[in-house]
């Protein structure tokens, strides 16, 4: 007999979710499934029906998160728009926090950067420009770079400061914010 649709999924967030707290604390190698499923509440057994190890449920995550970054893109636009969802999503700010988190390196913040399509950003950049690889990965690392900062110093100023922070930033530059300080 096959499970419910909406008990699977509550099975795998709480999984999911196990793991956010375990990869916020420590690195994936340091990180087993016995601790996943004691934390989640649940049994190897259920884990192995999900996920074929720690690594698989890393990838599925970044999966998930990924896809809701880009669905957000499509109904919102801005990078900026896109991660002020997040503040209402907890299970997604708990999802960026791992992560975005001290031992998650770049891996994360490479692959958003590379599935964000350039037409969606509403930048007024010619791709023919030369600048153009520079000026794309200026917007895109800045951004993401602050907002992981953003959550390394345990969300110290509201998402929507960080967003204003941001836009002043690409608008005016360090001496601007400077001169207001």
């Amino acid at each position: 007999m096959k499970k419910q649709p909406e008990i699977t999924a509550k099975t795998k967030k709480a999984f999911m979710d196990a793991f956010c707290d375990l990869y916020c604390q420590k690195p994936i190698e340091k990180i087993t499934i016995q601790e996943i499923t004691n934390k989640a509440g649940y049994n190897r057994s259920s884990f192995y029906q999900h996920f074929r190890d720690v690594y698989d449920l890393l990838d599925c995550l970044e999966k998930e998160v990924l896809d809701f970054i880009l669905q957000q893109q499509h109904s919102k636009g801005s990078v900026h728009e896109i991660f002020a969802v997040f503040d209402e999503k907890g299970f997604y700010l708990n999802a960026l926090s791992a992560l975005f988190g001290d031992y998650s390196g770049n891996r994360f913040l490479e692959k958003v950067k590379a599935s964000i399509p350039f037409e969606s950003l509403k930048l007024n950049i010619s791709k023919d420009n030369p600048m153009f690889p520079y000026l794309m990965e200026f917007h895109l690392s800045t951004t993401l770079s602050l907002l992981r900062l953003w959550y390394h110093r345990q969300k110290d100023m509201s998402l929507e400061d960080v967003l204003n922070l941001i836009l002043r930033l690409y608008t005016g530059g360090i001496s601007a914010i400077n001169r207001q300080s």
